[in-house]
């Protein structure tokens, strides 16, 4: 089928192939990002100025330059001050988890924060360790206030993964910057514009899904 000179089987095809691409820069974005930005928290949360300074300065630098910046950053600039060089979707990857840890961290940090004092301490006269207290009645509190903030950046993270065509991975924005070239038409960007708010549906079905599923945590 061929629409305004666009061969749209062909197109969809190639399209189908850069979602796969989408799919592991996605999934290993969350895998990597989500336990590092706990890790985030917490040091944000220490007592010790050694810890939350740099915490504080990696959140700053990471939330406050650019992506685009950042993955240009990992591509090249380890050549120049290592003579080393990631391949460009190790360099994609680690842009992506080390930028998006740095949000996840002030969210949970916020998380966090929002449990009331006074919970602790009943969980200390009831003999819970800290490490329980923190599992069994903290931890399943903060993953319920911090859902739709959750969500909202995985949805954000579906759209970015668009910007790893800067440094030539091919994924979908990257095969319909190709055809609108090739074809001169607007075409093939309102199909890829299609898959992202598929996807995007998706992830906003399951968090909804989920959100119902912890709504017996109320505050």
């Amino acid at each position: 089928m061929i629409v305004d000179n666009v061969p749209i089987n062909f197109l969809l095809m190639n399209m189908l192939s850069a979602t796969g691409t989408v799919f592991k820069i996605f999934f290993l974005t969350i895998i990597m990002s989500i336990p590092l930005g706990f890790v985030v928290a917490l040091a944000r949360g220490s007592r010790f100025k050694i810890i939350t300074v740099p915490t504080r300065i990696y959140q700053l630098v990471f939330r406050g330059t650019p992506l685009m910046l950042q993955l240009y950053f990992f591509m090249y600039a380890p050549y120049y001050i290592l003579d080393f060089t990631f391949n460009r979707f190790t360099a994609c990857i680690i842009a992506f988890v080390v930028n998006y840890a740095a949000y996840f961290g002030e969210i949970f940090r916020g998380g966090i924060a929002s449990i009331p004092k006074g919970q602790y301490e009943a969980a200390k006269v009831l003999g819970f360790s800290k490490f329980q207290t923190f599992m069994r009645i903290i931890l399943p509190q903060v993953v319920k206030h911090v859902m739709p903030a959750v969500g909202n950046e995985f949805m954000t993270l579906v759209k970015d993964t668009s910007l790893a065509q800067v440094i030539s991975v091919i994924e979908i924005f990257n095969v319909a910057s190709n055809a609108t070239s090739r074809y001169f038409s607007t075409v093939p960007l309102i199909v890829a514009g299609i898959f992202y708010l598929v996807m995007n549906t998706v992830v906003e079905l399951a968090f909804k899904w989920a959100e119902k599923k912890l709504d017996y945590y109320r505050s």
